[in-house]
C-alpha cells in the first residue's frame, strides 16, 4: 500500500528536497505541496493524504493551527508529522498538542525521513522516542500543577491500561513494552487501543502528552 504525502513548508527547497527524496521510495508517493497553512487544510480535504509534513513557521496560517483544523476535520485519519529546525522548540510541543503525531528535524537524512513517514502513517509507535520524551517532558514542566479534567479521566483506566500508558509516555514501543510487563505483543496493542479510545485520543504521541499533562508520569528532576 502506497502511502501518500502532502509537503506544507513556505521554503521550495525544503518541499521540492523531501519531495525527491521520498518520491525516491517504492511504498510512499509525494501527492502535493503547499506554501502555507490556510493552503494545506485546503490541498489536505482535496488530496485526502494519509500523512502531511507541516512545517511550524509559515505565513498566512501557522503550522500549529493548520495542525489542529487538519486533525480535527479528518477525524484521525490524516497524520501530521511537524517539521521543525530545533528539536527543543517549545512550538513543537504545542504542535504535538494540537494533534501532530510526531516531529522531525529539517535536516534529517532521506532513511530517517521515510522511515518517519512510515511510523507516523502506521500509527503504531512514537517518533524518535528519546528525543520527543524530552520535548515534551521540558515543556510540560511549564503547566504546572495537573489540570483536574484531565487527571479524572485516568480513572477509567484499568490498573494494567495505566501501567501500559505510563510506558508509553516513557518512548517504548509495544515489543519493548510486552518484554517488560511480560506479555504478548498482541495483547499490549489491544490494551493501547483500548487507552486511545477511553481517553478519546487519537495515537500514542497523544497519549504520552496527555501521561505528563495529568501528572501519571513526571519529567525527570520533579
Amino acid at each position: 500500500m502506497t502511502i501518500r504525502v502532502m509537503i506544507a513548508d513556505d521554503q521550495m527547497l525544503v518541499r521540492q528536497g523531501f519531495t525527491v527524496l521520498l518520491n525516491a521510495e517504492p511504498d510512499i508517493e509525494v501527492v502535493g505541496q503547499a506554501v502555507n497553512g490556510l493552503e494545506a487544510v485546503d490541498r489536505a480535504a482535496e488530496l485526502a493524504p494519509d500523512v502531511v509534513l507541516m512545517d511550524i513557521r509559515m505565513p498566512v496560517l501557522g503550522g500549529i493551527e493548520a495542525t489542529r483544523r487538519l486533525t480535527r476535520a479528518a477525524d484521525g485519519t490524516v497524520k501530521v508529522l511537524v517539521l521543525t529546525t530545533f528539536d527543543l522548540d517549545e512550538y513543537v510541543y504545542e504542535a504535538l498538542r494540537a494533534g501532530a503525531s510526531g516531529f522531525l528535524l529539517k535536516d534529517a537524512s532521506a532513511e530517517e525521513l521515510a522511515q518517519a513517514v512510515r511510523v507516523v502513517a502506521a500509527g503504531d509507535a512514537l517518533l524518535a522516542p528519546n528525543i520527543t520524551k524530552r520535548l515534551i517532558a521540558e515543556f510540560s514542566r511549564m503547566t504546572g500543577t495537573p489540570r483536574a479534567p484531565l487527571k479524572d479521566r485516568v480513572g477509567s483506566l484499568t490498573e494494567r491500561e495505566t501501567e501500559v500508558l505510563s510506558l508509553i509516555a516513557q518512548g517504548l514501543s509495544n515489543g519493548e513494552i510486552a518484554e517488560g510487563l511480560v506479555l504478548a505483543e498482541q495483547t499490549v496493542k489491544t490494551h493501547v487501543g483500548r487507552i486511545l479510545m477511553k481517553l478519546g485520543l487519537r495515537d500514542r504521541t497523544q497519549a504520552a502528552v496527555f501521561a505528563y499533562e495529568t501528572g501519571l508520569v513526571r519529567p525527570a528532576g520533579y
